[in-house]
């Protein structure tokens, strides 16, 4: 990618992202460090940014690195519990806290504006499960990475850790959990809003609002145009090189740029609901993230967990998410969204993922039949005491899991996935969890694939090394490195050690 810095027209950009969320704005924060002459123009259609999966309440809020999800550490078809996707996540988390670290001692970012120290939980209550646990935080903390994680089946000391979970609970009954305290809870609304807050200051981003996007269209080998319309106007903008952001509205984005390698690709809409309490009579009870086992059949999206979480600077209680299943692609998209996606290139593969994943269907059918006291029903294998008065329902935010065709078919994929053209001029992201926790790392792939020749510059080397001293290192074999990076990070952003 060439950028160029002479640009005659205010309808050129160097960039042009869609989506004006966690994944564009880490982008966006990246290529300023590294290019601090670039031109970006973000395009939002709502009215403010972050107001769809990286809001606060759309979104776990949960800084993951593996500490306490289940999902991270599956069982392989041998019986043993497989840590390789933790520690993975885990890295990719530890890319965020550095890059964060950096921005912070640049005075481009203020920590205590998206980011609070919270421990986080797993917790268990079944034979079955205690034994998981337990061989999870054994191989665990073995590693490096997880070697400071705690063990208890204490129920005194476990009521220090999570007095709501283990008040009124059968004094027979046994119980298990593991803890890491240096977990955290981020507001990655409040992260975008800081990032775009700073680059717009700064000149290296425009930012339009209430604009939607009605065509893209590749003009030439240099440049994509798109045609836009706002309240007021229909206009065009052009840039070499495009970026789509937009959540779930992500593949219809890519389904109209007409790249081919979008056409491996459909989308299955996941929605979800919270549980929320303010009070701050019990708020103040909870001081962590903790995650259980989720149901048979359930998506990642919907292990339950009780958070301390904060949305809009105020501490609340989340526990959740209910999965739900409607069409839309996006909180605030139309219900044609899911239709709109089925094309003649991925109806058999959607068709076959479908049949596959016919009990994931049934399950979310069944959220969508909760009633209020069914959801407190399941709130009290948390919390026995709750109290159905003292909570309240929210809407969670949308999903788009990715269908991708494969040579076995059909596969419903439940991560997060870079698409690429062959020229490297565009870039979209799909899918969900964990994203906004690993944006870092996700975006230095987009860069990677689409920056390959300043990638391979000295000049982007050094600086992303100063950015990230471990980029491009192992820190999971490198002990030394990784006490070095825990101080620093801890230190700047004030966690737990």
């Amino acid at each position: 990618m060439v950028f160029s810095h002479s640009l005659g027209s205010e309808s050129q950009f160097d960039a042009v992202f869609i989506g004006a969320g966690i994944m564009s704005s880490t982008l966006a924060a990246l290529l300023y460090e590294l290019e601090p002459e670039i031109r970006i123009l973000i395009i939002e259609r709502l009215e403010a940014p972050a107001l769809e999966s990286s809001a606060a309440i759309n979104n776990s809020g949960t800084g993951h690195a593996a500490n306490c999800e289940f999902n991270y550490t599956p069982i392989s078809c041998d019986g043993n519990i497989n840590i390789q996707k933790a520690l993975d996540i885990n890295h990719s988390f530890e890319i965020s806290l550095e890059f964060w670290a950096s921005l912070t001692e640049l005075d481009r970012l203020s920590p205590s504006s998206f980011l609070h120290t919270l421990p986080h939980i797993s917790f268990v209550y079944s034979e079955e499960d205690i034994g998981f646990l337990r061989e999870r935080y054994t191989r665990l903390r073995a590693t490096r990475p997880f070697k400071s994680m705690e063990w208890s089946e204490d129920k005194d000391e476990l009521q220090e850790w999570i007095p709501l979970i283990i008040n009124g609970r059968n004094p027979n009954e046994k119980v298990a959990a593991t803890r890491m305290k240096r977990g955290t809870d981020i507001d990655f609304g409040a992260l975008t809003s800081s990032y775009l807050n700073t680059l717009m200051n700064n000149g290296a981003v425009e930012l339009r609002l209430s604009t939607e996007v009605i065509d893209i269209k590749k003009t030439n080998k240099d440049s994509w145009r798109l045609s836009l319309v706002n309240e007021k106007e229909t206009y065009c903008v052009q840039a070499p090189f495009l970026f789509l952001g937009a959540g779930g509205g992500a593949l219809n984005l890519l389904q109209k740029s007409g790249i081919p390698e979008g056409n491996s690709y459909g989308g299955f809409p996941v929605s979800g609901q919270w549980l929320v309490c303010n009070d701050s009579g019990i708020t103040q009870q909870h001081n962590a993230k903790v995650y259980g086992k989720s149901a048979l059949g359930a998506p990642p999206m919907s292990v339950p967990h009780l958070d301390t979480r904060w949305v809009d600077g105020e501490k609340s209680l989340l526990f959740g998410p209910f999965a739900g299943a409607n069409t839309k692609f996006l909180k605030n998209g139309s219900s044609m969204d899911f239709f709109r996606s089925i094309n003649p290139l991925n109806f058999s593969p959607m068709l076959q993922a479908g049949i596959k994943n016919f009990d994931l269907i049934m399950y979310l059918l069944g959220q969508v039949r909760l009633d209020h006291d069914a959801k407190i029903h399941s709130l009290k294998t948390f919390f026995p005491d709750v109290k159905s008065k003292d909570w309240t329902l929210a809407v969670a935010g949308q999903r788009v899991q990715i269908v991708k065709k494969t040579s076995q078919g059909g596969v419903l994929k439940m991560g997060t996935e870079v698409v690429t053209s062959s020229d490297g001029s565009l870039a979209a992201l799909l899918g969900a969890s964990p994203g906004a926790s690993t944006a870092v790392s996700i975006m230095l792939e987009v860069l990677q694939r689409c920056w390959s020749e300043k990638m391979s510059t000295d000049g982007w080397q050094n600086r992303l090394r100063q950015l990230i001293p471990s980029f491009r290192l192992d820190i999971n074999s490198d002990k030394a490195l990784l006490e070095k990076i825990h101080q620093r990070t801890n230190s700047v952003l004030r966690l737990s050690s």
